[in-house]
């Protein structure tokens, strides 16, 4: 009888042992995911998407894949430029399918995993949905999920790589928002002069340092550290532009209390993110200071922290400005890791 347990329990070890190498085999490789110090929490939860080094890859390869427009030319990389924080630089509204052109101005991305709302007006709720609306809009990438789905299937690259990232090669709208989220949520900013210089790597130059201290004094009610806003929604006074007719987050509340409110930008890479605004109507920092201090609409809906605009000499704009500038993050824009993908090697590699 002891023999026979003996044998019994070893085919038990074998059979284990081999359905673990089965399952090892296939299981996709955990990325760690870093929180900057003195940063709270992200809002997203990773246990229903874990981060992998294979979801991360194919996720790179969606968001850089003009296959998932209609006409097969438009990329999620054509509105969100790695060099300008991926946000669109220096177009005020993004080109979309048939030459048509985007009403709203395209906003970095970065920090997304604190974020618990997306788009200038919070329409979306959830970062793994969110690029359903520029794949699907008629003036963006236009093409339908269904089409979307059909041409990654006949891919074989694809087959095998969302084998790798999910465990089988089944490929549907789901899995490609998870795989894009997994890209999107490594966009993380916080290597900044600012960032240096809070860990007490670095130090302002005078006109930096005073800068701060104005900062502090006028902005940071809205934009608070570190990530620069407070995700509010906030009417900061610009007239409705009736072309557009961009009612902001009234459309998705029916609240006219939030009529010509939108999201409050994170000021993040805001030397390089330009034009500004949720239409772009601010081609550079220079117009936005003006807005403030001599252009503000006080109607009715205007955040009662701006009711009597905000006092700003040319000598304080030039020291914020000299801050804001210290916000930009060079290793982000120019992170290996984060650029278009020349072949199939993984560039976690290349992660610090």
């Amino acid at each position: 009888m002891k023999v026979y347990k003996i044998i019994f329990s070893l085919v038990c070890i074998v059979c284990v042992g081999v359905g673990f190498i089965s399952i090892k085999k296939h299981k996709p490789t955990p990325l760690k995911f870093i929180v900057p110090k003195g940063w709270q929490k992200p809002l997203y939860d990773f246990k229903k998407n874990p981060l992998t080094v294979e979801g991360f890859e194919l996720g790179k390869k969606l968001f850089y894949d003009e296959r998932l427009s209609k006409d097969n030319t438009i990329s999620c990389a054509s509105c969100h430029q790695q060099f300008s924080a991926f946000a669109n630089y220096d177009h005020n509204f993004s080109h979309g399918f048939n030459n048509s052109f985007t009403t709203r101005n395209a906003p970095a991305l970065q920090n997304l995993a604190w974020q618990k709302e997306f788009m200038w007006d919070g329409g979306i709720n959830h970062l793994d949905v969110q690029p359903i609306s520029p794949i699907t809009a008629e003036n963006e990438m236009a093409e339908t999920l269904e089409n979307v789905i059909d041409k990654l299937k006949q891919d074989t690259a694809y087959q095998r790589m969302f084998k790798a990232a999910f465990g089988n090669d089944v490929i549907n709208t789901q899995r490609m928002g998870k795989a894009l989220s997994q890209f999107m949520l490594m966009l993380v900013s916080s290597n900044s002069k600012y960032d240096r210089v809070m860990r007490g790597k670095d130090s302002f130059i005078l006109p930096e340092k005073l800068g701060y201290e104005i900062f502090q004094q006028k902005c940071v009610s809205c934009h608070k550290e570190p990530f620069f806003t407070d995700f509010s929604y906030r009417n900061i006074g610009m007239p409705l532009d009736a072309t557009l007719n961009d009612i902001g987050r009234m459309k998705i509340t029916g609240q006219s209390t939030d009529s010509l409110k939108f999201k409050i930008p994170s000021l993040r890479n805001v030397n390089i993110t330009s034009p500004y605004g949720h239409d772009g109507r601010f081609f550079a920092l220079s117009n936005v200071f003006e807005h403030y201090r001599k252009n503000m609409q006080p109607i009715a809906t205007t955040d009662r922290l701006l009711k009597n605009k905000m006092p700003l000499s040319n000598f304080q704009i030039g020291q914020l400005t000299a801050f804001l500038y210290t916000l930009t993050d060079s290793s982000f824009i120019n992170n290996p890791m984060f650029a278009p993908p020349a072949n199939t090697k993984s560039t976690i590699l290349h992660q610090h």
